[in-house]
Order: structure tokens, then sequence, then C-alpha cells
């Protein structure tokens, strides 16, 4: 879990390298936090960015909201990567386990439950985690990817800044690690669709966005194949695909006629098996 300078420079250019060397020394990193391997943290710069780094994770696994779409990671990253090189956090995660260890269970469930109550999202995570399907709708998954759409720049009509999307990505992932394939699905769907219908307002950090959809559209394929070769599924899979190829932005056409011929040749050779 060292950083090594040398590690930092192998995820980003040496402009962007001599960036983060200054922002750092001009102590523009703040709230910085580190839990196990996971380091999170501000950096000022036009305005606050908030940044996260997988200190195990090959390449780091670097997040960061800022509208950076050259090669490598951005400034910000880089200066908290560098800020672990030589004065890295101290791990909260001993304190946090401590804390789980010694709380009441009856006390702990009810703090659990108040929360699970007012936060949608992680009542999913929960649910998804304990081997529940969703209870929500492609519809309404997408209205919440939207949503952080409009607030990424909620002043103009085009986005210039990443948006984070992590939130479902760990929610399919975890559908699928319960072999909830079908919630993973409309997961999945949800993603690609908000990231179709938006991607013509993008205008800045392109491999963000077409990283997200190209895994979006992945796992969507993958978790179709997984339901047990369920014909209606994959009909409706295969439909919905040859639709977005049609009506859906011009450019992700051929992403989507890809999958879905994709989708056909897996199902096919299952159904050889």
């Amino acid at each position: 879990m060292d950083v090594t300078e040398n590690m930092v420079r192998d995820v980003c250019t040496d402009a962007v390298f001599e960036r983060g060397e200054r922002y750092l020394a001009e102590g523009r990193v703040h709230e910085i936090h580190r839990v196990d391997a996971t380091v999170t943290a501000v950096v000022s710069g036009s305005r606050q960015y908030d940044v996260r780094v997988d200190l195990a994770a090959d390449g780091f696994a670097p997040w960061c909201d800022c509208p950076y779409d050259g090669p490598g990671t951005c400034k910000h990253v880089v200066a908290v990567l560098l800020r672990c090189v030589d004065d890295r956090p101290p791990d909260e995660g001993d304190r946090l386990d401590a804390a789980l260890n010694g709380a009441d269970a009856d006390e702990l469930r009810a703090f659990l439950r108040e929360e699970l109550v007012t936060d949608a999202d992680l009542s999913d995570r929960f649910l998804a985690h304990a081997g529940g399907s969703t209870r929500r709708s492609v519809n309404e998954l997408r209205t919440s990817i939207d949503r952080r759409f409009e607030e990424t720049n909620p002043e103009y009509d085009v986005v210039f800044e990443p948006v984070d999307f992590t939130q479902w990505f760990d929610l399919a992932n975890e559908y699928r690690k319960q072999e909830q394939y079908r919630s993973a699905m409309i997961v999945y769907r949800g993603l690609i669709e908000s990231l179709d219908d938006n991607m013509e307002r993008v205008d800045g950090a392109y491999d963000h966005f077409s990283s997200a959809f190209r895994r979006a559209l992945d796992g969507y394929v993958d978790c179709v194949v997984a339901t047990e070769r369920d014909a209606d599924t994959v009909t409706d899979a295969v439909a919905f695909l040859d639709e977005r190829a049609t009506s859906g932005t011009p450019f992700l056409a051929e992403h989507f006629e890809r999958a879905a011929a994709e989708l056909r040749e897996k199902v096919g050779e299952q159904s050889c098996e």
C-alpha cells in the first residue's frame, strides 16, 4: 500500500505531475481521510473538487469530478497521491471497527434502520446485499441518474464535468454477487438509457462518459446471458438494443449494434451446449 513518486508519475503526464506538485505545495489538499486503502479528499482549484483513490488498486482507481479529459489522471488526483507519498493520512478503519465492535446490537440495528428509512440509495444497496431484488423500475432509476446530470451543471444545458455513477455500478455489482441478474439488468439499463439520452449534452470528460456507457452496456449483456437463457428476457433485451441503435444518440449506434450481435452470439453458443 506504499505510494512512491514513481508510481504517481506512471498514472499521469509530466506536465500534470508538476501541476499536482504545485497544488500540494500550495496547500490545496483538504479534508483528506483514509479508511483501509481508500483515500478521499477535497482539492481546491477553480472550485472544490472531490477526489477518491484506492492505494491498493492497480493505477489507484482514481476518481475526480473535475472536467479533465486528457491522458492519464488529473492534477487534483496527483496532488492527493503525492500527499500520500510523504504524509499518508492515518487509517480510520480501526476506529470504525472498534466502534462497531463496541456498539450494542439493538442500538446498531435501530440506527441502521433509521438510516435506511431516510436514504433510498443506501436502502437499495443494503437490500441487494441481503439478497433482495430491486424495488425500482428502469424509469425510476433513469430519473435519478438524469437528476445527477442536472445537478452537475444546473445553469446550462451542457455537461462539462464527470458525473459519478459509482453508486449505480456498485448496486449492479452487488446484485450480481447475489446472482440477482434481473435486478442488475434493470440498474444497467437505467444507466444505459440515461447516458444515451444525455450524451449529446456532454461537452467535456468524453472518455469518462464513454467508458461508463460501455461498462453499463457490457454489464447488461452479461446479465442477460446469465438469466438462464430465458427466451423472453433475451428477446426483450435484443429488441431494446436494436431500438436504441436506431433512435438513440447516433454515434452510440454502433455500440448498441455490437451489443445486440454479441448477445445473439452468446445465447446461440449457450443453446448449442
